[in-house]
C-alpha cells in the first residue's frame, strides 16, 4: 500500500515537471473556421526551442504539398511540410513561458515575434506579436490519428 501511495506521488510531481514544456507535437487550429490545419512537433535544441510543421489538413482543391512562394527569406519557394515556422524561443522560467522567438505564418510569409505557454488545460497557447497588436491561437495536443 505504501508502494503504491509512494508510486503515485512520484508519478503526480513527474507530470506537474513535465506538463509545463512545449515539447511535443500539436495540432493548429484555423481561426476562422475552427479545422485543424496542420500538426507541429516542437523541440528542444541547445537550450532554445523550434517547431516544424509534420503535416498539413488541405481542403479539396488545395495543393496538399505547398511551397512557401510569400516568404521573404531563406524559406522562400520551399515546401512548407517539413518547414520550421518557430525559432529561437527560450524558456523563462519566472513566467512559466517561452519568448524571445519567432512565427512565421507560412500562408502569408509574415514573421512575428512570438511567446508560448501551457494553458491550464494543457493547450498550447500561442501568440504572435507585430508592435502593440498581438493574436493568440490555441494549438491542441496530437495524440495521433
Amino acid at each position: 500500500m505504501k508502494k503504491a501511495k509512494l508510486y503515485s506521488a512520484m508519478f503526480l510531481i513527474m507530470s506537474a515537471s513535465f506538463s509545463q514544456s512545449i515539447v511535443g507535437t500539436w495540432k493548429t487550429i484555423d481561426d476562422e473556421t475552427g479545422k485543424v490545419r496542420s500538426v507541429v512537433e516542437i523541440y528542444e535544441k541547445e537550450g532554445k526551442y523550434f517547431g516544424k510543421i509534420l503535416k498539413l489538413y488541405r481542403e479539396e482543391g488545395e495543393d496538399p504539398d505547398p511551397i512557401c512562394d510569400k516568404c521573404d527569406d531563406y524559406r522562400k519557394d520551399k515546401k512548407i511540410i517539413g518547414m520550421e515556422i518557430i525559432s529561437d524561443m527560450k524558456y523563462n522560467k519566472k513566467d512559466k513561458e517561452y519568448h524571445k522567438g519567432e512565427i512565421m505564418d507560412p500562408e502569408n510569409g509574415n514573421i512575428y515575434d512570438c511567446k508560448l505557454w501551457i494553458g491550464e488545460d494543457g493547450t498550447l497557447k500561442v501568440r504572435g506579436y507585430l508592435l502593440f497588436f498581438y493574436r493568440t491561437q490555441t494549438w491542441l495536443p496530437f495524440i495521433g490519428e
